[in-house]
């Protein structure tokens, strides 16, 4: 009987050994997958604004939702909306506008297919449902600027916190597209997501003029605090291993220094300000063009200028936008007609009423592909927001060595 209790557990034990063996055998090969380096075919690839353009996420109008008049919308938003936004915050925007901008949205992508480029779409959401954290509650926004979300660094996407707590979850609009892309061989990393705490923002900040806006921005003073780190990706703008940053209200040193560390050693994050009362994404401020070309909002300058024009760079002050008084612009400026997408160096998407930055362009030797997404503008963005380029044909240089 002893016997045979021995024999049956030296059987056991074997059974066992031999399935772990299994197990840990699967588990290399799996781990190898997973550690195998990046596929050359790797669908993400790109380090400037201005490389040969192959492929690109265009934003959706579908469902846009007005966000809740929070204290961080205030901050963002021109006096002369805050009516709008206290009366419809929660609620969609005017119907008859989205339909206008979707179809102008779905014309641009037409256009950008027949330019030979690749275009995918976020998924459409019901952005009118309220949700809840611990520390407060909202409703969504819209899945129609995935510049602000999504920056592209060499083939890693990294997603973007955000800042207002309208757009919390608008993340979940890429995912698909997003796991995509990692599944082909992309990295892909989530910064830390903010509790949106009532602590991150300063809920006695005052912007009841310009004029307050103006001082604040000069004394360093937003309406995000360092509470913890927050940005969208929109105020951040690539030229190969430089990268420039704005301080700004959805972007607060925090979030800047977690980009510094993340990218470094390979790529330098530059801090750069403006002359602007309400700094909040930089590309109509600060649109980089080329490899020695930027255009510089005249009405914004630049504090550190000085540093591209001693590297050589030309510095283009755009001509005067020339969209009407009357236009609505919830969540922008005027200033949306410098904020361009480039196909090439000598191909750019440009608003079709916008004949005067043609004409720059033009003087410049710019073929200009002519779009009009005014309805579009005035939810918040021009041709670069409305974009992300998953892929530029071009590699990693600097242009400021």
């Amino acid at each position: 009987k002893l016997g045979r209790v021995f024999t049956g557990w030296v059987q056991r034990s074997f059974q066992s050994t031999q399935a772990a063996t299994a197990s840990e055998n699967a588990c290399a090969a799996e781990d190898n997958k997973a550690t195998s380096p990046v596929p050359k075919d790797c669908p993400v690839c790109s380090y400037n604004e201005w490389d040969p353009l192959e492929e690109v996420i265009v934003g959706r109008a579908e469902n846009a939702c007005v966000p809740p008049f929070s204290v961080e919308v205030k901050a963002n938003t021109y006096e002369k909306y805050w009516g709008f936004y206290q009366k419809f915050g929660g609620q969609s925007f005017p119907k008859d506008h989205l339909k206008k901008a979707i179809a102008e949205i779905e014309e641009m992508c037409n256009i950008l297919k027949r330019e030979g480029v690749i275009v995918k779409r976020p998924d459409p959401i019901d952005w009118s449902v309220k949700y809840k954290t611990p520390d407060f509650e909202s409703t969504g926004m819209y899945a129609a600027m995935p510049r602000d979300i999504l920056l592209v660094v060499g083939n890693e996407i990294i997603e973007a916190p955000m800042a207002w707590r309208a757009r919390f979850f608008e993340y979940r609009a890429y995912r698909r597209i997003i796991k995509e892309y990692f599944n082909c061989g992309a990295k892909w990393t989530t910064a830390p997501k903010p509790t949106m705490a009532d602590e991150l923002y300063d809920q006695d900040y005052p912007v009841f003029s310009v004029e307050d806006r103006h001082k604040l921005a000069a004394q360093g003073k937003f309406v995000t605090t360092e509470f913890e780190p927050c940005f969208d990706a929109a105020d951040f703008i690539r030229a190969g291993r430089d990268i420039f940053v704005q301080r700004s209200q959805v972007t607060n040193y925090m979030g800047i220094e977690w980009m510094r560390r993340h990218l470094a050693p390979d790529y330098r994050v530059h801090v750069i300000s403006f002359k602007d009362p309400n700094p909040m994404h930089i590309d109509a401020t600060f649109n980089i063009i080329g490899p020695d070309l930027v255009l510089s909002n005249p009405d914004r300058p630049c504090h550190q200028i000085e540093l591209f024009k001693k590297a050589g760079w030309t510095v283009i002050r755009p001509p005067v936008p020339l969209i009407p008084d009357d236009h609505p612009l919830w969540m922008s400026s005027k200033w949306l007609s410098m904020n361009v997408l480039m196909l090439d160096e000598k191909r750019v998407m440009v608003d079709a009423n916008e004949t005067s930055i043609q004409k720059m362009f033009e003087n410049l030797g710019i073929s200009t592909i002519k779009v009009n997404i005014r309805h579009a503008n005035s939810l918040g963005g021009g041709f670069h927001c409305w974009t992300c380029d998953i892929r530029r044909r071009g590699t990693l240089q600097s242009y400021f060595d």
